[in-house]
Formats: C-alpha cells, structure tokens, sequence
C-alpha cells in the first residue's frame, strides 16, 4: 500500500507543496531570524567561498579547455588506470579536488566529459571519489579551531584522503555490467596530448565567465542552506527528529544531542562541524563523527555537484554512494587511528593564534592566498607540461 502511495507522482506534488508552505510558514513566522541568518550565510559566501574557490574553478576551467590536463594523462596513465580504471586525464580532477576541496574535483570532472575527454563511465566513476575536502579547511578549521590539536588534524586528512582512494578502487569497476563502456577519443586524444590550437584570451574569458557564474550558484545554496537549518530549528523540526533518534539508540550512547549535530552534518558540513565544538572532551566519538561528516559533504555540497551534473546527463548514483561509503569509511578508519595514536596532545598557542588568525582574515587577504595557491599550482602544471614535451622530443630524436 505503502509503495503504491509513493510511486504516485500526485503524491510527491502534495509533499513539495506541503513542505513549500511550511517554509513560506516558518518565514513568516520568523522573520528577523531568517534575514539574519541570510545574512551570515552572505558573509560566509564573501570571505570564504568565493575567494577559495573562485581561483581553482578558473584554473580547472582553463586547464581542461586548453588541454593541459592531456599532459597529466601521459604522465600519470600508469597510476590511474589499474587503480581506479580511469584515464589519466582523470588525475587532474582528483588532484584539484584536495587541493581546492568542494566541489572543485566534480566540476573539473563533469568539465572533462562534456570536453569529450573520458567515457561516461570514468565520469561517474571518477565523481564517486574525486570531490574531496582541501587540506585547509580539516588541518585549520577542524583539527586546530574545533579540537585544537594538529594530530586530529592530520588523523582526519590522512583518513580522509585514504578513505578516497579507497573508494575510488571500489567503484573501479562500475558500469561495466551495463552498456559496453566506450572510450570517447577527439581530436586532442588522437593528436598525443597537444595543446588545443585555440586562443588563449578567448578561453581566459569564458573560464573567468563561467567560474564566476558557478561561484554564484554556490554562493546561492551556501545562503539557502544557512537559512534552512536556522527555521528548521526554530520550528523544532531538527530537536524533536534529534529526541526521537536519541531515545531509539540511547542504550548505545547515541543521544538527542549527539542525533542533532549529526543532522545538521547530514546537511551542512560546516555547522555540523562547529557544533562539535560542544563535545570535543569525548574526542573519539567527536573526530569519528567529524571525519564521517566530511567524508559525506553535506546536503549543501551535494546540491552544489549536482548544480554541475545535471545538464551533462551523468547518474548521480554513483556520486551519492561514493560519498555515503567515503563518510562510513573514513569514520572507521578514524575509529582504527585513535586507538593506536593518542589525542591528547595539543598544539601550541602561537599555532591556535595563527589559524584563527587565518580563519579571521578578510575577503582581500583570503583571495590574496587562493589565487597565490592557484598560480602556484598552475605552475606546477605547466612545468610537468615542459617536462612531459622536452622527454617526447628526447624520444623522437633517438628513436630516428
């Protein structure tokens, strides 16, 4: 009967409209809570997000449309095919991915196959595991500004990046029950890894374009979740969900409180992260937690990947089980580590200085870092680019 019910189309319209209401209602009914959390979520989207991640989404722009990212196929082939079964153009994604975190990996991924650089197939493989947390957000924000300690820190991005790769050998062989997977080889495949013959200022442009109309977007579900965690709240949805999941597995130690940070983890990652804060004297249940919710990304991020997915025409199962297993995974290995390292040491109080230093720095400064990382990791690309070439010329001479 159940079943029945839920595969009627009629019956989710009256769910979307009943919970439309309820926002509009909640709106209404909290009107200078809701613009102030509006508010906050604007605040967080200027001096965090768009100087963090405006940079990076330029850089994977320009590196996929000009074709840099053939060169880190040639060179990284060896590597990313019998361990993940992608190309090596894949490696570009997974890179940028820790290094500029969400959602850089998935759009450089999703930029890939509408480039026609990989097959369907590495794409959804490569969206499971590819779409990772940056080294600064887990070693300053969690590991030093919510634990204060730089070893939880760095437990919780070795478990992090290891629970990815894992993931990533897990999903080696997706797709390949279905359809015959086929490789989607262009001109730039065909021609050995060359550079496109386009220009250069004209692709400058529409990167710089469309990267910010992506930041926009991101900016957008950033303040829309800010503001929907805040009524959910002041409603009583997020309490009483979090009292009943407490009084289910009270015996287990899960209780209301422990159930309402792992909500707001489910989804926003930053806000389920902070309200750890509260409980960092219980530090392992705390950092496995913490390493589950970064693991999963929250609703927030998810809607921002699939912001990028949804024109390409890509399955976003593999995306939603990727991160559900990074979460789990990473959460387990978390559970491993604390009991063979120990977590009471703390850092020392320069370093807490300088990381909430870090964490209060304004949006020039901010852009300042991003775009200084940004460059830096350009230029690291073309020297593999310099590199790759001059070993190609080294081998045509000697083979004539």
């Amino acid at each position: 009967m159940l079943s029945r019910l839920l595969a009627r189309p009629k019956f989710y319209d009256a769910l979307i409209l009943l919970g439309l209401l309820a926002v509009a209602a909640a709106l209404v009914r909290f009107p200078r809570e809701a613009v102030q959390a509006a508010s906050d979520g604007v605040a967080l989207s200027f001096n965090v997000i768009v100087p963090s991640l405006f940079p990076f989404f330029v850089l994977s722009t320009l590196m996929v449309r000009l074709g840099l990212t053939q060169y880190f196929g040639r060179v990284l082939d060896p590597v990313m095919r019998p361990l993940f079964n992608v190309g090596g153009v894949c490696s570009s994604a997974f890179v940028l991915g820790f290094v500029g975190g969400y959602p850089v990996g998935a759009k450089t991924a999703v930029s890939l196959y509408e480039n026609g650089q990989i097959s369907r197939v590495e794409a959804e493989r490569l969206l499971a595991f590819s779409n990772n947390s940056g080294p600064a957000f887990i070693l300053g924000v969690v590991g030093v500004g919510i634990f204060a300690s730089s070893r939880v820190g760095l437990m919780l991005y070795a478990a992090h990046a290891l629970a990815s790769v894992l993931v990533g050998v897990l999903f080696r062989r997706w797709g390949l029950r279905g359809n015959a997977e086929r490789r989607i080889k262009n001109a730039e495949l065909k021609g050995g890894g060359q550079i496109r013959a386009v220009r250069f200022g004209q692709v400058f442009v529409e990167s710089v374009t469309k990267s910010f109309q992506a930041t926009l977007n991101i900016c957008g579900f950033v303040i829309f979740f800010t503001v929907f965690i805040r009524l959910l709240f002041l409603a009583g949805v997020i309490p009483a969900v979090a009292g009943l999941l407490g009084g289910v597995f009270a015996e287990l130690g899960f209780d209301a409180e422990w159930a309402s940070m792992l909500l707001i983890g489910l989804i926003e990652l930053s806000s389920g992260v902070w309200g750890l804060r509260d409980v960092a004297g219980q530090m392992s249940s705390a950092i496995a937690m913490a390493a589950f919710m970064l693991g999963w990304a929250g609703l927030s991020v998810h809607c921002q990947v699939l912001s990028f997915i949804g024109g390409s025409g890509l399955s976003v199962r593999s995306y939603i089980l990727g991160k559900f297993l990074h979460g789990g995974i990473s959460a387990g290995l978390i559970f491993l580590l604390t009991r063979l390292v120990p977590t009471g040491t703390t850092v020392a109080a320069t370093l807490a200085e300088g990381v909430y230093g870090i964490a209060g720095t304004d949006f020039s400064t901010s852009i300042r870092i991003s775009s200084l990382s940004a460059l830096g990791l350009w230029l690291g690309v073309m020297a593999v680019c310099m590199v790759s070439t001059k070993r190609a010329r080294q081998k045509r001479i000697n083979s004539v």
